[in-house]
């Protein structure tokens, strides 16, 4: 016997977790984002400046934030030079990023717009993985704000590809119907 709903509604549908999540992720991003560029302009205002997260000399974020690595990851002033306007504070790209993975999370689902979410996402997981290296091997440091954005870089990367897999379930199962 034939169901009397509609087809879509047998489709799966985007898990009703992913918003709530996502926007979880997002502002603590933002604000862990906003509290390193608080704390690097600080430093770099007063170089006896010792933040909330600076407990030893290795376990300071201060001194990873105001190292060569904490403005356009290391790689901008080489190439581009140091008043390039591409050499920002790494926690300014982290604003960009996590505000566009709200935008672009919220916004109507496309495949486009999933890839974009995606792409993004394993952009930020690659960016984690080299800041990681020099947090831990070039600096010798530990900075409790670097390590918790690369895990929410990490849940977010799991956020998208679920969201990325929803759709394509989604999508075969409209096929089918």
């Amino acid at each position: 016997m034939a169901s009397s709903r509609p087809s879509s509604s047998r489709a799966p549908r985007r898990g009703v977790w992913e918003l709530p999540t996502r926007l979880g992720l997002c502002a603590l991003g933002v604000t862990l984002s906003l509290l390193a560029l608080h704390v690097e302009v600080a430093k770099e205002r007063d170089s006896t400046y010792s933040a909330w997260c600076d407990f030893s000399a290795s376990v300071s974020c201060s001194k990873v934030f105001s190292s060569r690595w904490g403005r356009g990851f290391g790689l901008v002033a080489p190439l581009f030079g140091q008043s390039s306007l591409l050499n920002q504070p790494n926690s300014v790209f982290g604003v960009i990023f996590y505000s566009l993975q709200v935008l672009l999370g919220i916004s109507h689902q496309s495949r486009a717009g999933d890839l974009v979410l995606l792409g993004t996402s394993l952009v930020s997981v690659a960016g984690s993985f080299y800041l990681a290296f020099i947090l831990f091997g070039v600096l010798h440091d530990f900075c409790i704000i670097c390590v918790s954005t690369y895990a929410i870089n990490f849940l977010l990367t799991a956020v998208n590809v679920a969201r990325m897999w929803n759709g394509s379930a989604r999508k075969a199962a409209h096929k089918r119907d």
